[in-house]
């Protein structure tokens, strides 16, 4: 899609003109640590999205566990498990490369999300990676990730996206199968019915 250039927003004092001033109690939210108020956000959040910038890209991944599996070590501090994915490790890659993360954490029917931006470093420290264990298996590596701000986001986007409402909920099987889509991806080499059927057993065996 091809948009006039007349159209475009092509400099900040243009955006600023458009939008105007920030909403005051925006920007008294943001902290530089973690506020003892938005601790349980993040204790009960099973669901954080890790976005991360570096030469190849940027990308945004999601990371779920237990409710309090990303650890607040002090208010300047928070520690992520790396568990068990695909080994395709975009996210780790570009922290060696450009330390800035930003977390989004989402808690089941609350409406409100939580975002975290700051530097993140990855440690194999035994005993830190040992401490996230979970049956036995630890992961990998863990994210220790510098807090620099800490703020809110209101609840407009969830209650128009309706993300917690079981009435929005659509099947599963109205969209593509994991296993139609790999068929697809491989032309073929990869059987759509034999893989969705041991996508559940493969997924239990491999979470941690």
């Amino acid at each position: 899609m091809d948009t006039a250039p007349n159209h475009l927003i092509q400099d900040l004092p243009s955006l600023e003109r458009l939008y105007g001033d920030a909403v005051p109690a925006s920007l008294t939210k943001e902290f530089d640590h973690i506020h003892p108020l938005y601790r349980p956000f993040i204790e009960a959040a099973p669901f954080v999205a890790l976005a991360t910038s570096g030469p190849g890209g940027l990308d945004c991944s999601p990371r779920g566990d237990r409710p309090g599996f990303v650890r607040v070590a002090d208010e300047r501090t928070v520690l992520l498990p790396d568990r068990r994915g695909n080994n395709r490790i975009d996210s780790l890659r570009n922290v060696l490369a450009d330390p800035r993360v930003a977390l989004l954490f989402l808690v089941p029917g609350v409406a409100e999300a939580l975002r975290i931006n700051g530097r993140a470093s990855i440690s194999i420290d035994p005993d830190l990676v040992d401490s996230f264990a979970v049956d036995g298996r630890a992961p990998r590596t863990v994210l220790v990730v510098r807090v620099e701000s800490v703020y809110y986001q209101c609840a407009k986007s969830i209650v128009r996206s309706r993300l917690w409402d079981p009435g929005a909920r659509i099947e599963r099987s109205a969209l593509p199968s994991t296993g139609t889509m790999q068929a697809a991806f491989t032309r073929g080499a990869v059987d759509a019915a034999d893989y969705d059927a041991g996508l559940a057993e493969r997924i239990r065996n491999q979470l941690y």
